[in-house]
């Protein structure tokens, strides 16, 4: 239990910028219209490439023996992919709603 309080006392600054962050994301997103949100997710779900980036330099520079390590490597990079072609695949469809449809007869 000292070392967990330790550990706050130390990382104390960073603890408070996570929490602010968490909050004014809530503010940010929920004054966005609902029109917007698709657009805005599809194109943020794309910048995990970052994240699949960062996992794959941790796992490159990670021990072999360090199993933790490896493992959220290896998460973060399937899960980064999976948010990644997501993003793709619901930007398609929302491009698909502005194409126009064939007229029927016209072939």
């Amino acid at each position: 239990m000292e070392q967990l309080l330790s550990w706050i006392s130390d990382n104390q600054q960073m603890i408070y910028i996570v929490v602010l962050m968490v909050f004014v994301g809530i503010e940010v997103i929920g004054r966005v219209p609902s029109v917007l949100h698709t657009p805005l997710m599809s194109g943020a779900n794309a910048i995990h490439g970052v994240v699949i980036i960062g996992a794959i330099i941790v796992m490159g520079k990670a021990e072999a023996d360090n199993y933790p390590a490896l493992i959220f490597g290896f998460l973060a990079v399937i899960l980064g992919t999976l948010n990644v072609v997501g993003g793709f695949v619901v930007t398609d469809r929302m491009l698909e709603m502005f194409k126009s449809k064939p007229k029927p007869g016209k072939h």
